[in-house]
């Protein structure tokens, strides 16, 4: 009994600022911190995660604040930390989401209303297809693996409490979020495209032939073919993120270097 007591303060703080890190961290991430996700499995994989890295990539206790201002502070800049890495990959699939909304639209799902399982809202259901066939290509390609050894760089180049919100930070932020809508026209353009033909034979046959009713016929034409294209885009879309994966490693270690104290 007295050796349990009798445990180094400095180790139990440094237990803690690994759980801090990597709690953060992973709330935010896409994937791990999804709202699909029950709050306890997330509990309970932080824990496993800390324990799994806090002998190998652990903080000295010395980091630790004595003041709890300083620990606000810490859990401050752990927090940027986390919101960096988790915008800069949630940019991607808000990307493939936009363009799924764009395609609703034109296919005339608008009324067609699914739950957002990473956002909680509601979004069309072909944004909805979209979404769950890029993460589906994500777990595939191993890209939660890489958001793991995002993770482990962090306690190699961000100590605890000092990540910088840098201008350069701030700038290659907005760079991915202009990046998301680029991403959803590359994906979703020869959908649209099809679908302006589509349009365009509609208004031609309509001068042609005013007496046809072009409302029964121009929805369900429009439909199969929106989904007929939708399912040749899928390799598309697979190239894009595998692409995105393939850069994820120097994206998220040039941002932590951009916040890191040894930047002068």
């Amino acid at each position: 009994m007295e050796q349990i007591f009798a445990m180094d303060p400095a180790l139990f703080m440094s237990f803690l600022l690994t759980l801090f890190r990597v709690s953060l961290i992973l709330f935010l991430l896409p994937f791990y911190g999804g709202e699909y996700i029950p709050v306890q499995v997330k509990g309970a994989l932080c824990l496993v995660l800390t324990f799994a890295l806090w002998p190998h990539l652990s903080f000295d206790g010395s980091y630790f604040p004595a003041h709890p201002f300083g620990i606000a502070l810490l859990l401050l800049s752990e927090l940027l930390v986390g919101l960096m890495m988790g915008l800069s990959v949630h940019f991607v699939f808000a990307g493939i989401q936009t363009g799924g909304q764009m395609l609703g639209f034109q296919m005339g799902f608008t009324m067609v209303q699914v739950a957002d399982p990473a956002g909680g809202g509601q979004i069309s259901i072909t944004s909805h297809l979209l979404y769950m066939v890029t993460l589906m290509i994500f777990l595939v390609l191993d890209g939660h693996l890489v958001l793991l050894r995002a993770l482990t760089a962090t306690f190699k180049l961000i100590p605890p409490g000092e990540f910088f919100f840098r201008p350069p930070v701030l700038m290659d932020i907005l760079r991915l979020s202009g990046g998301m809508f680029i991403l959803a026209v590359k994906v979703v353009a020869p959908v649209l495209a099809a679908l302006f033909l589509i349009e365009l034979a509609l208004a031609l046959m309509a001068r042609a032939a005013p007496q046809m009713n072009l409302i029964m016929l121009g929805m369900p034409l429009k439909i199969a073919v929106g989904f007929f294209f939708m399912g040749l885009i899928f390799t598309i879309l697979g190239k894009h993120i595998e692409e995105f994966i393939i850069e994820m490693g120097p994206m998220f270690t040039n941002l932590l270097r951009l916040g890191s104290p040894g930047l002068q």
